[in-house]
């Protein structure tokens, strides 16, 4: 098996292995440029997460999900934490993380001006994929230090053991994978 077959909002994705160690891997899931994709998953998550104010999701991969989902809710803008601190950004706030899909520490950042949209509101924390909940931590603190209330916490896929949470949203799981006897990998059960 070289890709994972993967079924959600209605549309079908084959997605190639990344090895995490020499066992173990994760199924690689893009959505930043599927428009199909998120235009089917946008509306199943937004029916879920009214009451919110405000979209925040951190840079790139849930850029495009955020978007279709502020623009069916009805919501003016929505709120992107960047992932380096850019020349025109001003009291900006900051926390680090260390994700499963980067080699390094990456820090999140968060402009005034997207402080000042987000204080005191009600908050939906949104990634395209929540694994370890690490980048989705990082994002709550990042919040948190600018007064938001983190109201929901929304993603397409909870992959691996975050599908047993009771605290985030999400259309489907997505499973990690072994490396068998064969070579092959195979889906780790729950």
């Amino acid at each position: 098996m070289d890709t994972y077959s993967l079924k959600v909002a209605g549309v079908t994705r084959e997605l190639p292995f990344v090895a995490i160690d020499e066992k173990l891997a994760f199924a690689s899931f893009v959505v930043i440029s599927d428009t199909e994709l998120v235009r089917n998953a946008a509306p199943l998550i937004a029916k879920q997460i009214t009451g919110c104010d405000v979209i925040v999701t951190a840079e790139a991969k849930g850029i495009a999900l955020a978007y279709e989902i502020s623009k069916l809710l009805g919501h003016p803008y929505f709120v992107v934490a960047r992932k380096s601190e850019k020349s025109y950004m001003k009291d900006s706030l900051e926390t680090s993380v260390k994700s499963i899909t980067t080699a390094s520490i990456q820090h999140l950042f968060l402009d005034g001006s997207d402080r000042q949209k987000i204080e005191g509101k009600k908050v939906c924390l949104l990634d395209d994929v929540v694994s370890t909940g690490d980048s989705l931590k990082a994002l709550e603190d990042l919040v948190g230090k600018a007064g938001a209330i983190v109201e929901k916490k929304a993603c397409i896929l909870a992959e691996g053991d975050a599908a047993k949470r009771e605290d985030i949203i999400f259309l489907e799981r997505l499973p990690l994978f072994r490396k068998n006897e064969d070579g092959n990998y195979e889906e780790i059960p729950e």
